[in-house]
């Protein structure tokens, strides 16, 4: 049996909302409501919602980037949810983050080579001759070259400056790295370029990933399980292969239908979801669906469906309870 390498359970985060003269606490943003699930090492596993529904979240939340409200968090059976600065400081020698915007996530002022010496120097790796070593190896992994240690990130294209992201996040040689939409600010042409080198690395080095995306397409490329988010909540967590030939979830039905497919000859029926997503701060009674769901009832207006197993596909659905 393959070990796991972290377990989630029970993951919220809820953000104040303040209001009044005195800045008092009036409600909550209900970001990620209650989420649970675990990731095997060597595997990829991948989280895709549309827009709000908490992903990077739960993305920033894993790293502590992010305070969680509730719930916890254990790496190599090792609960860090509340751990010190300094012991979580350890803990990120083994998780790295990758990040959406190869740009914003590189300091403009700092050469490539000083970019990525910085883990090792925060973790006290090696020498200043090592650290160099290992920054030059570390460029000719990810398709680029020494020379270009002393550039800045400006003088690189997306594509460039998101492999450049890659090897900040591999130089301390992490176990896991959660990539949160690392290819959706890139051309289309670019991002199968950048999937096939994270693809090749978790071969080389034995990586896990938990892959964050909105896009359906790229995430059945890469993924071996895939979770469902909606307004903070997981609806469906299967193996790839399952959830895209037989998807249960209303919501999921409602996503894949929306895949363009490159076959003329192909029809298919596009489910239009009516309504707008919930806020957050107001969340629906019962199944936070139903208000665009086309199967809802009445149970669904007044019970959370809970997260069940259908032979190793987790759906939270009251059609399948």
């Amino acid at each position: 049996m393959t070990e796991i390498l972290l377990k989630v359970d029970n993951l919220k985060k809820h953000f104040p909302i303040t209001g009044g003269v005195f800045g008092k606490t009036v409600g909550h943003v209900k970001a990620v409501d209650g989420v649970s699930f675990h990731v095997k090492k060597g595997e990829t596993l991948g989280i895709v919602g549309e827009s709000g529904c908490g992903k990077s979240t739960t993305g920033r939340m894993l790293m502590r980037l992010i305070e969680a409200s509730d719930g916890s968090i254990t790496f190599e059976d090792k609960e860090i949810s509340k751990l010190s600065i300094s012991e979580m400081r350890r803990v990120r020698r083994e998780m790295q983050m990758v990040f959406q915007d190869p740009f914003a996530s590189l300091n403009p002022r700092h050469t490539v080579e000083k970019i990525l010496e910085e883990p090792l120097k925060v973790h006290g790796i090696g020498s200043s001759a090592e650290r160099r070593k290992r920054v030059h190896e570390m460029l000719e992994i990810v398709g680029l070259s020494s020379y270009h240690a002393k550039r800045y990130p400006h003088q690189f294209s997306g594509g460039q400056r998101q492999r450049i992201g890659i090897a900040r996040a591999l130089m301390t040689k992490p176990k896991l790295i959660i990539a949160d939409e690392p290819v959706s600010a890139l051309d289309v042409s670019i991002q199968s370029q950048v999937l096939n080198l994270m693809q090749d690395l978790q071969k080389e080095f034995g990586l896990t990933y938990i892959f964050i995306a909105h896009d359906l397409g790229v995430v059945r490329h890469i993924s071996d399980r895939v979770g469902v988010m909606y307004l903070g909540k997981l609806v469906e967590l299967s193996d790839s292969e399952r959830l895209y030939n037989d998807p249960l979830h209303p919501y999921t039905q409602a996503l894949l239908s929306a895949v363009p497919i490159p076959d003329p000859d192909f029809e298919r029926e596009t489910i239009l979801l009516q309504g707008d997503i919930p806020s957050p701060s107001n969340p629906p009674s019962g199944c936070a669906f139903h208000t665009r769901c086309p199967h809802a009832t009445e149970i669904c207006k007044q019970k959370v469906p809970e997260f069940i197993e259908q032979s190793g596909h987790y759906v939270a659905c009251h059609l399948y309870g």
